[in-house]
């Protein structure tokens, strides 16, 4: 499988992130799947229900429409309505422009003197999308500092995990980014492709800046196959599901889990 990075710049204008995303389609012909940021709609520090739309609104109707021409499927954040608040989306869409699911992200970010939940509304379960040909649970950027939602995805059958965020900056965030992304491969001894927006190069209407870069794609084993470091950037990485097989015939710790002592 061939996946593109696709770390964007995200800002205040959903129709500027939109025609980004497009742009970055346009660039990567090859892929088979690509896979962009959290929040991709628009970034943190906007009143989000002002923006938020359902799955067959504009915007998410606009990147099916791009998946079918691109013949890419496309895993991105979006906010969906919820009440007064929104729900943090991801949404799979085939490369036929047929959404294959979305998952709500669970765990948010209040934490760092961020409250995510003053704008953003809990999902309830965990997520894995069956998009180009193959099972992706999704975890959503502050998700990844819970291990039990990732082991929880490869049960359920997730051959790959994706990680679309908008890592919030600060101290040691980066070295956080990088240490739990590859973290989360090798204690599942799965794929995961991490794409994180490129980082914010002005505040936005509240809150800190967002984004750290370093989106990865990283093998079972623990090796970076692909880092996009600080800048905005689209690379396609091959990924070869092979390779799960044979880190697990040498390493099958999933096995020697003892799960009936816990």
């Amino acid at each position: 499988m061939r996946v593109a990075l696709c770390q964007i710049e995200v800002g205040d204008d959903p129709k500027e992130n939109l025609q980004r995303m497009i742009d970055a389609l346009r660039g990567a012909p090859e892929a088979d799947l690509a896979v962009f940021p959290e929040a991709s709609m628009v970034r943190f520090g906007n009143r989000l229900a002002d923006v938020a739309e359902p799955l067959d609104g504009p915007f998410v109707t606009a990147l099916r429409k791009a998946a079918r021409e691109h013949h890419t499927a496309v895993i991105a954040g979006v906010f969906e309505p919820a009440g007064d608040r929104v729900h943090n989306t991801v949404v799979g869409i085939e490369a036929t422009g047929e959404i294959s699911g979305s998952y709500r992200k669970i765990h948010l970010f209040d934490a760092f003197s961020d409250r995510e939940s003053e704008d953003v509304a809990p999902g309830a379960e965990p997520v894995v999308l069956d998009l180009a040909g193959t099972h992706i649970g999704v975890i959503t950027c502050y998700d990844v500092r819970f291990p039990e939602l990732a082991r929880a995805l490869v049960d359920r059958g997730a051959e790959i995990l994706a990680v679309p965020a908008a890592w919030a900056q600060g101290v040691f965030k980066e070295e956080h980014w990088t240490t739990l992304v590859r973290a989360r491969a090798i204690e599942n001894t799965t794929w995961v492709i991490a794409v994180d927006k490129a980082p914010d190069r002005s505040r936005p209407p509240r809150g800190a800046p967002g984004g750290v870069g370093r989106s990865q794609l990283i093998d079972p084993m623990g090796t970076v196959v692909a880092d996009l470091g600080p800048f905005p950037a689209v690379r396609v990485a091959e990924l070869d599901l092979g390779v799960t097989e044979r880190v697990r015939s040498i390493l099958p710790s999933l096995t020697h889990r003892r799960p009936e002592l816990f």
